[in-house]
């Protein structure tokens, strides 16, 4: 007899704490757009904007469930590791029940994309075949060290890209230069996970940059993304690509000092260490990325 589920255990499913990694990246493309628009002279589509974020949320969910299915298959989430939703370790949902939850949200996030690719045009769909792949796959590059490189490159360049071509029918490379503090900061939340679980994942059998790296190599890391989040929103201002108000980003810099001098603790014996550092980096991620957002539009009035 199938358990029947409640409302909060299927919310807590599709890790709603976790939007913001993708929600955030068209966010700021979407006011990004707002910002530039009397450049480009074109009259953006704000719908599409909207639907490009939903789209991404969508992705996203789709990618964390198949990715819960396959590490619990494969022994990386245990009753004694850290991280996921703990439903299917708990066995609170049955693993098929995930899986087919996970290949639902793809299959909505497809037709989505189908919409918009109608709309607009084939650069899209591009964008919408490589985001499938990646919701699909991703436990699988994460499995051979590939996840940190993936993460990036899907949170980063590909959402915002995809979100000013849904917009404006444009497809504008200087709109990569935004992605990277984005990409960066959402990189380092996996990046602090996988630090965190060095031996539980060294067990499962798998491979992560953080295993790759050793402790010392991965709180470099850490750091060097840090740097280069906010260097790079440096440049962008100093460039004249952004407006000066941007720059008040950095009322964020405490918390990301704070989060390095946190993982320079790190210890693969003692994990606990930075338990919660990929919540903290979560948190840092939607700060700055909200208050970019805002201030974007803001530049709009300068």
């Amino acid at each position: 007899m199938n358990k029947k589920h409640t409302l909060k255990e299927w919310i807590t499913a599709v890790r709603p704490w976790s939007f913001p990694a993708s929600s955030m990246p068209a966010l700021v493309a979407f006011m990004f757009v707002f910002f530039y628009r009397q450049q480009i002279d074109i009259a953006p589509n704000w719908l599409f904007g909207i639907l490009s974020i939903l789209g991404a949320v969508i992705y996203q969910i789709s990618g964390n469930l198949i990715s819960d299915y396959f590490d619990y298959k494969r022994g990386v989430d245990r009753e004694d590791t850290f991280g996921s939703s703990r439903l299917l370790v708990n066995g609170t949902f049955a693993p098929k029940t995930i899986l087919r939850l996970g290949l639902g949200f793809l299959s909505l996030g497809a037709l989505l994309g189908v919409v918009l690719v109608y709309y607009t045009g084939w650069p899209l769909l591009v964008i919408g075949v490589l985001g499938f792949i990646a919701a699909l796959f991703y436990y699988q590059f994460k499995y051979i060290a590939l996840g940190d490189l993936l993460i990036f490159l899907v949170y980063g360049p590909l959402i915002t890209l995809g979100t000013f071509y849904a917009m404006t029918g444009m497809v504008d490379w200087k709109v990569i230069w935004l992605s990277i503090p984005i990409g960066c900061i959402t990189v380092n939340i996996l990046h602090a996970n996988n630090t965190r679980d060095i031996a539980h994942d060294r067990r499962a059998g798998i491979r992560t940059q953080a295993m790759l790296l050793g402790i010392k190599g991965s709180i470099a890391e850490y750091i060097l993304l840090v740097a280069v989040t906010y260097g790079t929103l440096i440049g962008m201002v100093a460039a004249g690509f952004l407006a000066w108000p941007v720059l008040g980003v950095l009322l964020t810099l405490p918390i990301a000092v704070k989060n390095c001098k946190l993982i320079c603790t790190a210890s693969v014996e003692h994990p606990s260490r930075i338990v919660d550092l990929d919540v903290r980096t979560a948190q840092l991620q939607l700060v700055f990325s909200s208050l970019f957002a805002l201030l974007l539009f803001i530049s709009c009035r300068v």
